[in-house]
């Protein structure tokens, strides 16, 4: 990384939002007809054939953007981007100031640090995505812009091009600072993508930490090699500029942590989940420090005893916040695999503490099985008929667990989008939180 379906893709570019050369010669020679909307990528590629033939043979139109295929089906919306791109351009766009090459500038000197250094100020500012817009610095905010900005070119290259300022290498010899790019010279519309490696995040060298540029912001995340669509078209090429650090003040980048298993999705874990990642969570999670949290396991059921160790380890790293939230992303995952990032430090082992301010500790699942007399059954029902589940119960509630109790807690659950064993009337750790906030 299951996933939700996705929208198919469909390409489409007002005609006045394009510049290239290309498009500007095609509006010169066919204006639209009648209906015709901007210029939709299945009008584009015979609108360049046209221009190319009126403007003679063997003379080749630059490419006036390029997209990725539709989604594919199985890919979480949001991780195989929508990526077209702008053609070759100076620093800050058309307008701009051409930068100046000498001898020895077309291919700057710069080490590996920098270059993801440079690469994390975008991702740390969520430049947005745009294949017209420059940002401050002068590069334009699509893939090949982002990779121009990392590599500190001298002006904005596109995936054409970007090929003839770095050398090929093999997949065993990517390190952080490489590229891994795609450009499609038969038909650039199809697919053509550039990302910057930050290293692998799994043993197996099947994912990587990728940081790229697309819709709706520069990110950092981790991929698989080569990339969601299009891999076996993916080459790995180095910088020719590239120079080994000088021992000064800026270290080497640290490559990412490599893990056991490469990080399976947000959608294993969470309330309902009950699978075998859950499980490695857990036992990864009572490796670095969270055994007390766990009465029992870690087992293949999301409990709010993985929620609260993860919180506890995501705390541990400085992290605040929606990124200390209890659900564990690629970054947490590559953290705890690979045996990185700090532990969980204080704290007694014994039994978990309440999950929420004001929540009783829940007392355990042994509690609500049928027989059990206890008046935290009394206090739960009194809670479900609150929430506005009290129609199932013909007297009460009372202590004593019945089928009421049991189909209260059901709906309840069902409330809270959870299905199949999540939802089976008996209330866990994260039921009762929910109930009690």
């Amino acid at each position: 990384m299951e996933a939700p379906e996705a929208p198919v893709f469909e390409e489409f570019d007002p005609a006045s939002d394009c510049d290239c050369p290309g498009c500007t010669r095609v509006r010169r020679l066919l204006p639209p007809g009648p209906g015709a909307v901007g210029h939709p990528a299945s009008r584009r590629v015979l609108a360049v054939a046209v221009a190319a033939a009126a403007l003679g043979a063997g003379q080749a139109l630059p490419a006036a953007a390029a997209s990725h295929a539709p989604r594919i089906p199985g890919v979480p919306a949001g991780d195989e981007p929508d990526t077209p791109q702008g053609k070759v351009a100076p620093l800050h766009g058309p307008a701009g100031v051409p930068a100046k090459e000498t001898a020895g500038t077309r291919t700057p000197a710069i080490t590996r640090a920098e270059i993801i250094n440079r690469a994390k100020k975008w991702v740390a500012a969520k430049v947005p995505y745009s294949m017209t817009a420059y940002w401050s610095d002068g590069y334009r905010q699509d893939c090949s812009g982002f990779v121009s900005m990392a590599w500190n070119l001298p002006g904005n290259e596109w995936t054409g091009s970007l090929g003839t300022y770095g050398e090929r290498i093999s997949k065993e010899d990517l390190q952080p600072g490489d590229i891994l790019l795609f450009h499609n010279p038969a038909n650039p519309q199809s697919g053509s993508h550039v990302v910057l490696f930050g290293g692998w995040t799994d043993y197996t060298h099947s994912y990587y930490i990728a940081y790229e540029s697309t819709r709706p912001h520069a990110r950092r995340q981790a991929t698989p090699y080569a990339y969601w669509s299009h891999s076996d078209r993916y080459v790995a090429h180095r910088y020719k500029g590239l120079v080994a650090s000088t021992g000064g003040s800026e270290p080497e980048p640290v490559p990412e942590p490599e893990t056991r298993k490469p990080y399976p999705g947000a959608a294993y874990f969470g309330p309902g989940a009950n699978n075998k990642h859950v499980t490695e969570l857990g036992r990864m999670l009572v490796e670095r420090g969270g055994k007390r949290f766990y009465t029992a396991g870690p087992g293949p059921r999301w409990t709010d005893a993985d929620r609260r160790a993860t919180q506890a380890f995501q705390q541990a790293q400085g992290w605040t916040g929606a990124e200390a939230d209890g659900l564990p992303g690629s970054h947490t995952w590559a953290l705890l695999a690979g045996g990185q990032g700090r532990d969980i430090v204080g704290g007694a082992a014994g039994p978990p503490a309440p999950s929420s301010p004001g929540v009783p500790a829940f007392p355990g699942r042994a509690l609500f099985r049928p027989g059990a007399v206890d008046q935290r059954i009394t206090l739960l029902g009194r809670h479900l008929v609150k929430k506005g589940f009290g129609r199932y119960y013909t007297t009460g509630p009372g202590p004593r667990w019945g089928e009421a109790d049991r189909r209260a807690v059901e709906a309840f659950q069902r409330v809270q989008g959870w299905r199949g064993a999540a939802a089976d009337g008996y209330p866990g750790p994260e039921t009762w939180r929910r109930l009690f906030l």
